[in-house]
């Protein structure tokens, strides 16, 4: 079964099937998609403008009642009365109040829409005038749009839609409030307060045309939260958003228009000019998605379809490629058992009858490839013997270096013996490749001061050396001969060729998260060409096959340059493999990667400065392990 499963036919009718569904999967939900946001986009542009729309015809409706309010506080009559005490005299009293009423009659009169207007003066009297009797309310001095206005300074406030008259017991019909307090503008103190009251049919017909559907929902909504006015009749359930007040999309300004969708809904909201409101509409997201509907059915019956013909055509390639590769895979078996003799032969498509070519010519020469592959094996072994017979001649060199610097000793040459001493070390040292490459900055600094003790020898006083390597950083591991190069190169084609004392300076030195060993010389420098060659010699390990061919050839040159300095006969030094300079920053960048490894810098006259660059976190585990490696190298010594 498992077979059966990842044969081949299986595998393409899977593939081919696959990669057919998921084009048209991402087909049709790109087009559903496109769809959407058009959809989305279409109805949300509505919205916008049916809140704009809304949140205008407030401001005119707010306008004219702003300019009603006003014009009953700034009639003087009207101040004059209201401010006056209360006379004793009825038939003063009535004449005073006949003249409030017939004042508040005309403008009662001046409008369709009015409902009632309602003059509460702090000394007492209320007047109204409206189309009932006028059953004033006895505890509207507790009631909260009462104490709104007392606090306002004259401003108008806005109350919003109710589902009857606020201060009127009799008037039961919807109505819309608003107010303000009424001023003596002659003492500048407030004297009573203004409510009128006009029927609320205007408000709630501009609200209802933020309705995008049946089941939309229209609000007009205080910065507190509150309900201002609804599309629902009074008392149905669910009357008030479900959105709290914090979650209610509010604009930032007046004229401002935001569009939020969650929470299944569209949420459109707007701001008057004329008060602090919110107009808001809510639609459902299900009343937006008839038209979607109709198109994801559309999609699921086209897939289905589809989903049948790619069925059939997965069927017929899968077969059409597998049945020639079964019979190139029934062929490979008997290969695999050691039959080179059969020759396989089908008709099928250019690349299978390519392969199967292949495979024939593949199986003719078989024999003759094993052959060779074993002549090559005992070769490699033939090449691997001489390599090991190759070593002992360095250990008896080394070993016959120790003798002789004994029998100088017996004969108090210490000068000779201690230069064949150093000698028989540096061979010993140069000589034990066993195990890991690795080695201690402390053992790298040994070899270098008996490659000095020879050279300061044969120079005879012209090369005076300080080094200044830090005893904490002597446990380092570093490859294996990476300092002895450099110097050996600096002495021989930086400081031989001078004619004054030559100066060459070892020492460590601590850059950002970096370790350096920096080898300076007092030698004649490079040219900026020489050195630019060098540079690229360096950088030429990711290089291909022709430029670094070239690199090569441009390093062999330096050898000829005059007054080189130390560094730049290194790169080149093809007779001397693997401690070349190059060969040094390729181990370099071996160990450590290519952020590190050598650095050469040099200008004529100046001399030439090497550093080998060495990441520091790799020298801190070294500190850390310090101690021990210490007592292995003294036992190695010993």
């Amino acid at each position: 079964m498992a077979r059966g499963i990842h044969s081949i036919h299986n595998r393409l009718f899977v593939l081919f099937l696959l990669s057919m569904l998921s084009l048209l999967l991402i087909v049709s939900a790109l087009f559903y998609q496109r769809t959407t946001d058009q959809v989305q986009d279409k109805v949300s542009e509505i919205a916008r403008k049916n809140v704009s729309q809304t949140a205008g015809l407030f401001d005119l409706l707010l306008r004219g009642y702003d300019s009603l309010s006003k014009t009953i506080s700034g009639n003087f009559d009207l101040q004059r009365l209201v401010a006056e005490p209360v006379p004793k005299d009825p038939a003063l009293r009535f004449i005073n109040e006949r003249t409030i009423t017939n004042t508040l009659g005309a403008i009662y009169y001046s409008r369709e829409d009015m409902v009632g207007i309602h003059v509460i003066s702090y000394s007492g009297p209320i007047y109204s005038y409206g189309n009932s009797m006028s059953v004033i309310d006895p505890d509207y001095a507790r009631s909260a749009w009462y104490k709104e206005l007392q606090e306002s300074t004259g401003e108008i406030r806005w109350f919003g839609v109710y589902p009857n008259s606020v201060i009127d017991q009799l008037e039961k019909r919807p109505v819309f409030a608003f107010g303000r307090q009424l001023y003596d503008l002659s003492q500048h103190k407030p004297i009573g307060v203004i409510l009128i009251e006009t029927d609320a049919d205007q408000a709630l017909a501009a609200l209802s045309n933020l309705k995008l559907s049946p089941n939309s929902e229209a609000y007009i909504v205080s910065p507190d939260g509150r309900v201002v006015a609804s599309t629902k009749p009074a008392g149905e359930e669910g009357s008030a958003p479900k959105l709290g007040p914090g979650e209610i999309p509010r604009p930032d300004y007046e004229g401002d228009v935001v569009v939020d969708s969650r929470d299944g809904r569209l949420a459109v909201a707007g701001r008057p000019e004329m008060a602090d409101w919110t107009v808001l509409s809510l639609t459902p997201d299900s009343d937006m998605k008839v038209e979607l509907d109709q198109t994801r059915d559309f999609l699921l019956i086209m897939l289905s379809v589809l989903v049948v013909v790619a069925t059939a055509l997965a069927t017929f390639v899968s077969r059409t490629i597998s049945s020639p590769l079964k019979r190139l895979i029934q062929e490979m078996k008997q290969v695999e058992i050691g039959n080179f003799r059969g020759l396989l032969h089908v008709k099928s498509y250019e690349e299978i009858n390519i392969l199967v070519s292949s495979f024939n010519q593949m199986v003719h020469r078989m024999d003759d490839l094993i052959e060779r592959v074993k002549l090559s094996s005992i070769s490699e072994k033939n090449a691997q013997l001489q390599a090991l017979q190759s070593q002992v001649n360095p250990h008896f060199l080394y070993n016959t270096l120790d003798m002789i610097y004994w029998m100088l000793d017996e004969k108090e040459n210490d000068r000779l013996g201690r230069v064949v001493l150093s000698l028989s070390h540096m061979f010993r040292y140069s000589s034990h490749w066993e195990g890991s490459s690795e080695v201690t900055l402390r053992e790298e600094r040994d070899q270098m001061r008996h490659y000095l003790t020879i050279i300061k020898s044969r120079l005879e006083g012209r090369l005076t050396v300080y080094v200044d390597i830090e005893e904490r950083w002597l446990d380092y591991r570093l490859p294996k001969m990476t300092l002895q190069p450099i110097i050996e190169n600096a002495v021989k084609h930086g400081l031989e060729p001078l004619n004054c004392e030559g100066v060459l300076r070892v020492y460590t030195e601590q850059s950002g998260g970096s370790l350096h060993i920096v080898i300076r010389d007092n030698g004649p420098g490079m040219d900026s060409a020489t050195l630019l060659r060098l540079q690229e010699t360096l950088g030429g390990e990711a290089l291909s096959a022709a430029k670094e061919l070239a690199l090569e050839e441009a390093a062999d040159g330096l050898k000829a340059v005059n007054g080189a300095a130390g560094v730049s006969g290194a790169a080149g030094a093809k007779g001397r493999r693997g401690i070349g300079l190059q060969n040094v920053h390729r181990r370099l960048v071996l160990m450590f990667g290519d952020a590190y490894g050598v650095q050469v810098s040099s200008a004529p006259g100046e001399g030439t400065v090497v550093t080998v660059a060495m990441p520091l976190r790799h020298a801190q585990q070294a500190v850390e392990a310090g101690e021990e490696e210490r007592v292995h190298y003294e036992h190695s010594r010993r």
